[in-house]
């Protein structure tokens, strides 16, 4: 399949999926609220007033952030417009609400802190078109926490990459690939960002941590 056609499956099948999202229907996308946490921990030790939600769907993360951190600003990013309205619905303080591809952000250079990206990275056919507007967007010294499915198992990663998600994809999912190590680190090199934590947790949950040096 082309890019644009990847695209096309991911704003159909999370248009279907904005309003069931976050309750307890919520089917497979219940895995996304494992991310939170670990991404909360993370973003405790950083300093940071403006922050970049890529592929934020209704803005989970956003709303326990606006929370916890009331006087910061956010903006979820997100290519499916089903998803951007239930996130305005919220009427979130300090938040805007874009929709637009993470592949190009658009936005100016230097314009977050921090960015934070959960579950969205294996729908992105082109990688790094995302870390160079990673690179772009970030402010110097700023973050980016990465969160995906992952695993160094070559074996489970043919078989994910060339079974499952071509299966996923025939019933409407718009899954590109795994998130692999090497895709990351190649990327980030390319970029001009630095890794500095990559780590596969219970779950082969992906946590990666990336700075803009």
């Amino acid at each position: 399949m082309t890019s644009e056609q990847y695209k096309e499956l991911s704003v159909s099948e999370f248009t279907k999926a904005a309003e069931r999202y976050e309750s307890n229907h919520a089917g497979i996308y219940e895995m996304c609220k494992k991310d939170y946490p670990d991404i909360l921990e993370e973003l405790e030790k950083e300093e940071f007033s403006s922050l970049l939600d890529a592929g934020c769907g209704p803005a989970p993360m956003i709303s326990l952030l606006a929370e916890k951190y009331p006087t910061r600003h956010y903006t979820g990013l997100d290519l499916t417009p089903a998803m951007i309205e239930q996130a305005k619905k919220k009427n979130i303080p300090n938040a805007d609400f874009v929709v637009g591809d993470c592949e190009n952000f658009p936005f100016e250079k230097n314009t977050f802190d921090a960015i934070i990206c959960s579950n969205s990275f294996h729908h992105y056919p082109n990688p790094q078109a995302f870390f160079n507007s990673v690179k772009r967007c970030l402010s110097p010294g700023g973050i980016l926490i990465l969160r995906d499915v992952t695993s160094d198992n070559k074996l489970l990663l043919w078989f994910i990459d060339n079974i499952e998600l071509p299966l996923a994809n025939l019933c409407g999912h718009g899954d590109v690939k795994i998130a692999k190590r090497a895709t990351v680190m190649e990327c980030c090199k390319n970029a001009g960002l630095k890794v500095e934590k990559f780590e596969i947790r219970k779950g082969m949950r992906m946590h990666c941590v990336v700075r803009k040096i």
